[in-house]
């Protein structure tokens, strides 16, 4: 937990940026597994921790706007809960340590949302990801659980947002602390990484060294032989040599910021000549990435820089034809790289998306495309000093996809589609790393965990 003055602070420019009324923020409840007392991992709502700090169940935050006075509402255990649990600070006690002097019961909360509604103030409510949640506030707020989304405060997500995505230097130093669990989860993953033994093997070792630093994932992992899919989590194949294997994983800090890495290992140790030729062009993509980051560049025009450099790429090795530019103004370069080059890295490993990618990846002088692979795009806005970002780009060979564009002549003029079916098995590729936007440019977070192919074939063989 970070001092109280931290909370204090962020509550108070929160009140600066709204006019009126109160601000509702509800943690997050246990969810059980299969009966109640057999619940899922806690994880705290990230906006709740934000303001208020506290990992713990079933506890809400109030900020009035008028008087100022900021609440934290929850119960105290009762003895039968203590008997399993142990005794835990009451509700009064973790307010203080985050700056909260006034503090009631559940009940009290609904009494204060309803008295506010009578005097016909506005409460600030964020649209909520939890169905127990919803019904909650639909109950509480007396609203129609079903339109609930409909009433939720564009100006305080809007508000939130600018607060939450310049990252302070102690949030640095937590996301670097992350990204040292995640150093250590590759290092070993490289060290056991080797023909014949099953993905489930990694995932155990690279999830142990989360475990033993007391830390969680961030995300569930990818760990995959198949890194043509781009989120895959099944851990069942067996690794053979000449396969290429996608890591794409996270861990959380002290104080739960993720931290989100991916790299791609050459199962044999070494990487056939195909292989390095693909690999050499996602790292050449992903270093202009990094140097052409800067206050004031958009994500998006990045994006599109790296996907012609992707472009050019497979120009040159036949894969793609024409001029590598009007590929990517066509969107032929998407049958390749489909997605965006990365997304905002906080307290959630894309970081705020719970408000909606448009809130927190665009602003008003950069929409939504909705051309194929440009559409995901999670961050095209204009960068700004303090974002933290991934810089991920791939390249991947997606059979289905093939299929469907290739019976569809689909950008005939830019892909070769002939030279492409030697590609077809080839798998994917992705490398991933967490930066800092600075004044001049940018900062790769973290300790360095090899990338470039000499190293890795140094380490890996």
């Amino acid at each position: 937990m970070f001092s109280a003055d931290t909370y204090m602070k962020r509550r108070e420019l929160l009140q600066e940026k709204l006019s009126s009324g109160l601000v509702l923020l509800p943690g997050n409840g246990e969810t059980p597994m299969n009966y109640p007392a057999n619940p899922y991992f806690f994880c705290q709502d990230s906006t709740f921790l934000y303001f208020f700090g506290i990992n713990k169940p079933d506890l809400y935050g109030v900020i009035d706007l008028d008087s100022g006075v900021d609440s934290l509402f929850g119960t105290d255990l009762t003895i039968d809960d203590v008997i399993w649990m142990g005794t835990q600070p009451s509700v009064k006690e973790l307010a203080e340590k985050v700056g909260v002097n006034d503090t009631g019961e559940l009940s009290e909360l609904s009494k204060t949302l309803s008295r506010a509604q009578k005097e016909n103030r506005k409460i600030h409510f964020l649209a909520p990801y939890r169905t127990e949640t919803l019904l909650k506030l639909a109950d509480w707020l007396c609203l129609d659980y079903k339109n609930i989304n409909g009433s939720t405060s564009v100006e305080l997500i809007e508000s939130i947002v600018t607060l939450r995505s310049r990252k302070s230097a102690e949030e640095l130093a937590q996301i670097e602390a992350a990204l040292a669990i995640s150093a250590n989860m590759y290092n070993q993953a490289m060290r056991a990484l080797k023909p014949g033994i099953v993905e489930s093997e990694l995932v155990g070792l690279m999830e142990g060294v989360v475990g033993a630093n007391n830390s969680h994932i961030s995300f569930p992992t990818i760990l995959s032989v198949h890194g043509e899919i781009l989120h895959n989590h099944f851990h069942g194949n067996i690794m053979n040599a000449g396969d290429l294997l996608v890591i794409d994983s996270g861990a959380k800090s002290p104080e739960h910021y993720a931290s989100d890495i991916t790299r791609t290992l050459p199962v044999s140790g070494t990487f056939s000549i195909k292989q390095k030729e693909i690999y050499q062009i996602v790292l050449d993509a992903q270093m202009s990435a990094i140097d052409a980051i800067k206050p004031g560049a958009t994500y998006r025009s990045i994006h599109l820089f790296v996907s012609e450099t992707i472009a050019k790429g497979l120009t040159a090795l036949g894969i793609m034809k024409g001029d590598p530019r009007e590929a990517v103004r066509a969107g032929a370069h998407a049958l390749f790289f489909p997605h965006g080059l990365g997304h905002m890295l906080g307290l959630d490993v894309h970081d705020m998306e719970n408000f909606g990618e448009n809130y927190v990846g665009y602003d008003k002088g950069v929409t939504r495309s909705e051309q194929f692979g440009l559409a995901y795009l999670r961050l095209a806005r204009a960068l700004e000093t303090g974002f933290v970002l991934t810089v991920e780009p791939g390249i991947y060979f997606i059979p289905a996809l093939i299929d469907k564009w290739e019976q569809e002549k689909k950008h005939t003029q830019f892909i070769q589609y002939e030279k492409l079916r030697e590609y077809r098995d080839f798998g994917g590729i992705r490398i991933e790393d967490d930066l800092v936007v600075t004044e001049s440019g940018s900062r790769v977070l973290g300790t360095p965990i090899p990338k470039t192919i000499e190293e890795l074939e140094n380490i890996l063989g």
